[in-house]
């Protein structure tokens, strides 16, 4: 099965649990009178929201190089992450109020209506299986390299840590009575600034990646080890990488003996190319640029 098929099959996996958690949700907590269970149906409208941004920008990604794109399409996925950071953003802020509002309508006398028990079973279905999704998508797109689907991942993981919090807050305030209603309300208050922390670092990544930062030191380091491992290669320089989408690029200046035939070193560089290629994929986009010893 292609990339592109794999990735589109796994999204749909989780888009599936989306729309069965989405209705059961949004049944649950309006028949359940849950607040928190009805922000945590908002955030599972949102995962699916997401699927459909990923199934869009990874089928576009996996388009080859073009006239119009001489380094492919790859950044279509980085646009999908970052786009994934500010659906979650905005989760987040919007679960963040709802449930802030009703916090202080509490603290100054108001009622807050108990969640029932169809709440409680909604959240626990919700944690059990999203972890599951998570587990599952982290998983595919950590073997097929794609960050889009990674992020997606978190989605799913960010929808199990809100449903978890629901999950304490709605039992919460069942079995301690009317007094503690606002446990509903608080729980989706903390969850949401756990789902804002991993927007942000979703939102990072993406930004990181639009703006051409480099790739990590250690790989970097690993990126070094291997060209100096060829004896004939010497002062590896002016090292620029980036990520292209799920494609590392790296451009390198090398020198070489200055007496050796253009055919050998020629075939010296392209020994390098597919030891690099080896390691971080055939699909890695490498510029070797090599100049005499002096």
């Amino acid at each position: 099965m292609s990339r592109e098929k794999e990735i589109f099959k796994v999204t749909l996996v989780g888009s599936a649990a989306n729309v069965l958690l989405t209705v059961f949700k949004f049944v649950a907590g309006i028949v359940g009178h849950s607040a928190a269970m009805t922000a945590d149906a908002v955030h599972s409208l949102s995962d699916l929201l997401t699927d459909a941004v990923v199934l869009m920008f990874v089928r576009i990604g996996a388009k080859p190089e073009d006239c119009g794109h001489d380094y492919g399409h790859g950044k279509y996925e980085t646009l999908a992450t970052t786009i994934i950071g500010i659906a979650l953003a905005v989760v987040a802020i919007g679960i963040g109020w709802r449930s802030g509002t009703a916090i202080w309508k509490w603290w100054h006398g108001a009622d807050l209506p108990a969640p029932g028990m169809l709440a409680l079973w909604a959240a626990l279905v919700s944690v059990v299986l999203k972890e599951l999704v998570y587990r599952y998508t982290v998983r595919r797109g950590r073997r097929l390299q794609s960050p889009a689907m990674e992020a997606n991942a978190w989605h799913h993981r960010s929808d199990a840590l809100s449903s978890l919090g629901t999950l304490l807050g709605i039992g919460g305030a069942i079995l301690l009575g009317n007094r503690w209603t606002v446990l509903d309300p608080l729980a989706g208050l903390i969850v949401s600034f756990f789902i804002l922390h991993v927007a942000w670092k979703l939102l990072k990544q993406g930004l990181d990646e639009l703006m051409e930062a480099s790739l990590p030191d250690d790989v970097e380091k690993e990126i070094l080890s291997i060209v100096t491992s060829f004896p004939d290669v010497r002062d590896p320089h002016h090292l620029r990488t980036r990520r292209i989408g799920s494609r590392y690029a790296i451009e390198l200046h090398i020198r070489m003996d200055g007496a050796m035939p253009l055919a050998e070193s020629h075939a010296r560089t392209c020994e390098i190319e597919q030891a690099l290629k080896s390691r971080f994929g055939e699909s890695t986009h490498i510029t070797l640029h090599v100049e005499p010893v002096k």
